[in-house]
């Protein structure tokens, strides 16, 4: 079964917004890496999204949170949040691993 991945606006401008980190704090080169790996990422995520691990603030909503971490080196450093409905996967955070848990989407 393949689902259809939606990005909320929030996640988007998370990426978008770690995106701008690398290009100012590294480099232009690792900015666009990142942003590619990024996109794959959520792109695996139409092919068995159930596979990820259930994310630390799982127990804080009323439904199932999962997330898939991801980064352009050996050790990843980043976290996409989601939640699976019928059909769907819906990214609701794209969060750096040392931010602290969501609360909300």
């Amino acid at each position: 079964m393949k689902y259809e991945v939606l990005i909320t606006s929030r996640a988007q401008q998370e990426a978008q917004a770690n995106h701008d980190w690398w290009a100012e704090n590294r480099s232009r080169e690792q900015s666009a890496r990142w942003y590619d790996v990024f996109v794959n990422a959520t792109q695996s995520l139409e092919q068995n999204p159930e596979r990820c691990v259930l994310a630390p603030e799982n127990a804080r909503f009323p439904y199932e949170l999962r997330q898939l971490n991801f980064g352009i080196g050996r050790k990843p450093t980043h976290r996409i949040v989601y939640t699976v409905r019928t059909h769907d996967v819906v990214i609701l955070r794209v969060r750096h691993l040392a931010q602290a848990a969501i609360d909300t989407y």
